[in-house]
């Protein structure tokens, strides 16, 4: 078995399988964030998405060390 590519913060436990799960929703989130940075960029996303986006990267921080 490898190990995870992440790490929980001080704290936080949840079970290897769920954490797998929520590992994968902070990617996308981490994704999302770079693609409406990108369209901020061009000012062709709206303001409330990147909001939205930076809440949910807040949520991720407090339960994965980035």
């Amino acid at each position: 078995m490898t190990d995870p590519i992440w790490k929980l913060q001080a704290g936080v436990s949840m079970s290897q399988e769920t954490a797998q799960e929520v590992a994968k929703i902070a990617c996308a989130l981490k994704s999302l964030s770079a693609y409406v940075t990108l369209m901020h960029e061009n000012e062709d996303a709206p303001e409330e998405l990147q909001q939205l986006v930076d809440e949910g990267l807040d949520a991720m921080k407090k339960v994965f060390v980035w």
